[in-house]
């Protein structure tokens, strides 16, 4: 069983038929290899901004990493969110 279909199953067979749709649009394929091309892209340049002085400096704490992963963790989910609105704005019919 793929992790889409594990998660799928497990979260959302309670789930309302628009979260369903939106999950499933969230965990595929296309949209995960976007948001993860996005993550190298601008989060390398979000934590050279926001870490990189730190970095240089040896000052690597837990706390520090906590911040760099949820620093990498904000393009993901901007890139998740944008292109799952998009899909579901092009499946939606026109006039709508």
């Amino acid at each position: 069983m793929s992790k889409e279909a594990m998660v799928l199953s497990r979260s959302s067979s309670d789930a309302p038929p628009a979260v369903q749709e939106w999950l499933h649009l969230a965990l595929s394929a296309p949209v995960r290899r976007r948001a993860l091309r996005y993550v190298l892209i601008v989060g390398a340049i979000l934590i050279t901004i926001n870490h990189g002085d730190a970095l240089l400096h040896g000052d690597v704490s837990t706390g520090r990493l906590i911040r760099i992963g949820l620093t990498l963790l904000v393009p993901y989910l901007v890139s998740t969110f944008s292109s799952v609105a998009a899909m579901l704005e092009a499946q939606r019919p026109k006039g709508e």
